[in-house]
């Protein structure tokens, strides 16, 4: 029976006016709810502007001032977007890029709460029975207690001791980590040196700083003494006393031991989520091997003597997840039934994203963006949410061609749930499932910010932007190959998945690695591949690190050319032109903004009123060169400057690279966390690109890349192969694989299912192999 409409089903559209976000320009849309809208466009065109730095950001920003002041103080603060009206908002859930975070006890297994239903399946069904289920988890501790307590009791008192063991699953060997370290006390320490000399070697721990002054104000060590000279009891208590409360400085402060201490501060974190120069010291210093006691598994004996069908939760956190997902499939258990349905689906769902052939054990800090991101969509999978707005920033990174149907599909039944799913996304095969296309430009930086083109897919065809033009243009094979002048050998590789591989890598050419995920492709190249001789460049999908006040200037060092030629022109310090430094403005420190603190309410930044922003003094401000001040110099976008700072020879070259690798919108000053991952990667790809090396690896390079930028990228490896280099891309976009001059392409399947050569020679040799690849690059060829 028909209804009169209601005046709540008004409310279809996410509707936006005037959006000013980074480079947008008064952008104004209209968003269908409860449909798949692709946000298309050029690399820095403002697609992520506007969806995750205008939409998203506000939804987020209101559902925060839902919450009492005081609880707003422990969330990120969060500025209302430069935009005059924007409503129809929904709560929005953010599925991006972002690696998961880097402790290292997280897994697989615990970032996704599978290992939480196994211990409490190992609790009711393991045998022998050992305890609850955190009996079985590797991050508690098994702990005893005892004592007494004094009862009343009628006319008399009664006294009952009682002894308590709280079961947990920790190796006590380990701490529950995995690993053991090796220290090399070498590297600690210069023994020819006393600690007022500066003997200790670790980074952060300098001659007279607090960090030493512990050891030589303790009264436990003479610090003019060279540490040669060191009696047996000295030594022990310099390297591994146990905490003991001292005064120091009439402070009360801990001593202990160097060992511990370096222990707890660098060895307790992922080697990845450390600064580069204490990376380095740990890989110098400290030598990691499987825990012997637990084999690596992380559990104690008692956790792992606990089984099911002959299995311990260790092995079952060992097994690949289709293959346990199997397993758990055939455990007839009727007391547990809803438990295993719930972490049969759970399973299930690793497997139809793509990621069955990942281990619950595998550490969460070593999956790529793309793993990490098809990891957080599992548990909005099977959520009861609806009516929510699911935004994902290119889920199709690191998958081949033949596992994006599975991503459409996952997509689809998100928005079939009635969710509002936006995605940003340059692969046109996504674009083709859409029912709303929004396609940002026409260029980029401060050449975009604009909506080219809004409708559907059929239309965006027939629309001339440069998205409908690249999406239509199919790639044909080169007319020849280049010819190897060498090969680095790769014999017997048996790491993680890979069976036994032996396979030539040519020298010369430009050689593309490509497979399904998890074929094994990147444990061949970057874990077996000899890297001594020829020199062996990497540039991977690790994330910049930098401050706040970092930018493509400073990241790149073309600063230092830049400064020094203001200097040399006006006859005055370069310091003068840093902002981190002489020349900084005094009011903002030179980060041209002043933050206000409101206790607990949200912080607020406005731009400094004294700079106006420009972060430099005014007296530095008079010094020009050229007819620019510094200020001006770094506001100009990198196409520009590579121009105006033709005599600077330094300059000039960093810059050119920054304009080869396509980034000529980007303004020199721009701080790095406004760059959209495909931009930074690249930034990275150009300083490295500065190296004198014999070969480059590059791990999908094209990640973020529009479809037109993919072709400045090929140019720009062709001229390294040129000038007589190797350049090998582990990659899944077919433009890049036809355009290779040599394909190793691994597989079968994933997991224990690849792990092998499934072909090696040229792309139309490919096409014909009957490979999934070959059979996708022959779809996608000009026919």
């Amino acid at each position: 029976m028909p209804h009169d409409p209601h005046i709540a089903d008004s409310h279809d559209y996410i509707r936006v006016e005037g959006a000013r976000e980074n480079n947008l320009k008064d952008v104004t849309v209209e968003i269908p709810k409860r449909r798949l809208t692709v946000f298309t466009g050029v690399s820095g065109s403002g697609k992520s502007s506007l969806v995750f730095d205008t939409i998203a950001a506000e939804s987020q920003r209101l559902i925060n001032e839902t919450y009492s002041a005081f609880v707003q103080g422990f969330m990120p603060s969060m500025a209302r977007p430069d935009v005059d009206v924007i409503d129809g908002l929904t709560t929005a859930i953010l599925v991006d890029q972002e690696r998961m975070g880097a402790n290292a006890r997280s897994t697989v297994g615990t970032a996704t709460d599978a290992n939480a239903i196994l211990r409490i399946l190992f609790s009711r069904l393991g045998e022998p029975h050992i305890g609850p289920p955190p009996a079985f988890s590797f991050n508690i501790p098994t702990r005893k207690a005892s004592g007494s307590m004094t009862v009343d009791k009628g006319q008399g008192e009664r006294v009952v001791v009682r002894n308590v063991v709280y079961h947990g699953g920790m190796c006590p060997a380990c701490e529950g980590m995995g690993t053991v370290s090796d220290i090399d006390l070498t590297e600690l320490y210069d023994e020819t040196k006393s600690l007022a000399e500066g003997a200790v070697t670790v980074p952060g721990y300098k001659a007279g700083g607090w960090s030493m002054r512990q050891f030589t104000e303790s009264g436990f060590l003479d610090p003019d003494k060279p540490i040669s000279k060191y009696t047996k009891k000295e030594l022990k208590d310099f390297l591994y006393k146990e905490p003991t409360k001292v005064k120091v400085a009439n402070l009360n402060l801990t001593y202990e031991g160097l060992v511990p201490q370096i222990q707890k501060s660098y060895l307790s974190k992922d080697p990845d989520a450390l600064q580069p120069h204490i990376r380095a010291f740990v890989e110098r210093a400290v030598t990691f091997t499987p825990c012997p006691e637990c084999g690596g598994t992380r559990l104690n004996e008692a956790a792992r003597s606990s089984k099911i069908d002959g299995k311990s939760i260790a092995d079952a956190c060992a097994m690949q997840v289709s293959d346990l997902a199997d397993w758990v499939r055939g455990l007839d258990q009727p007391s547990v039934a809803p438990l295993l349905a719930a972490l049969s689906d759970l399973l299930d769902s690793f497997v139809e994203i793509g990621l069955g052939y990942l281990s619950l054990d595998r550490p969460s800090g070593t999956l790529s963006g793309g793993e990490a991101q098809r990891t957080r969509m599992i548990r909005h999978l099977g959520s009861a949410l609806t009516d929510v707005t699911y935004v994902f920033d290119e889920p199709t990174i690191g998958l081949h061609p033949h596992d994006i149907q599975r991503m459409n599909d996952l997509l689809v039944q998100l928005r079939d749930k009635g969710n509002t799913v936006l995605v940003v996304e340059h692969d046109p095969e996504v674009m083709e499932i859409a029912d709303h296309l929004v396609d940002m430009g026409p260029g980029a930086g401060t050449r975009g910010g604009e909506i080219v083109y809004q409708g559907d897919f059929a239309g965006l065809l027939s629309s001339g932007t440069a998205t409908g033009k690249h999406v239509e243009r199919r790639p044909g094979l080169k007319p020849g190959f280049r010819q190897p002048n060498g090969a680095i050998p790769i014999v017997g590789a048996t790491l993680h998945n890979l069976q036994d591989v032996s396979v030539d890598v040519p020298l010369g050419v430009l050689v593309a690695v490509t497979g399904v995920a998890g074929s094994g492709k990147s444990s061949l190249i970057h874990g077996c591949m000899p890297r001594t001789d020829p020199s062996v460049t990497v540039i991977d999908q690790s994330e910049i690190r930098g401050s706040s006040r970092s930018n493509p200037a400073t990241y790149t060092g073309v600063a230092d050319p830049i400064r020094k030629a203001f200097a040399k022109a006006n006859d005055v310090k370069p310091a003068l032109f840093s902002s981190n430094s002489e020349g900084a403005c005094p009011e903002c420190k030179g980060l041209g903004l002043i933050t206000t603190d409101l206790g607990f309410m949200e912080k607020v930044s406005t731009v400094c009123d004294v700079c106006q922003g420009r972060r430099f003094m005014d007296e530095v401000l008079e010094y020009e060169l050229r007819g620019k001040n510094i200020a001006e110099a770094l506001d100009m976008p990198i196409e520009e400057a590579a121009d105006f700072f033709e005599q600077e020879k330094k300059a000039r070259v960093i810059l050119g690279r920054l304009r080869d690798v396509g980034l000529g919108y980007v303004q020199l000053g721009q701080a790095l966390n406004t760059l959209s991952g495909g931009e930074r990667q690249r930034l990275k790809l150009a300083i490295e690109m500065g190296n004198d090396s014999d070969v480059y690896v590059l791990d999908e390079p094209t990640t973020g890349l529009h479809l037109k930028d993919v072709e400045h990228l090929l140019g720009l490896l062709d001229r390294l192969v040129d000038d007589g280099r190797t350049v090998i891309v582990i990659e899944h976009n077919l433009d890049v694989i036809a355009h290779a001059d040599w394909v190793i392409d691994m597989g079968p399947g994933a997991g224990h299912d690849g792990g092998q050569v499934v072909f090696e020679g040229t792309p139309d040799d490919l096409v014909t192999s009957g490979t999934l690849t070959g059979q996708h690059l022959g779809r996608r060829l000009v026919s």
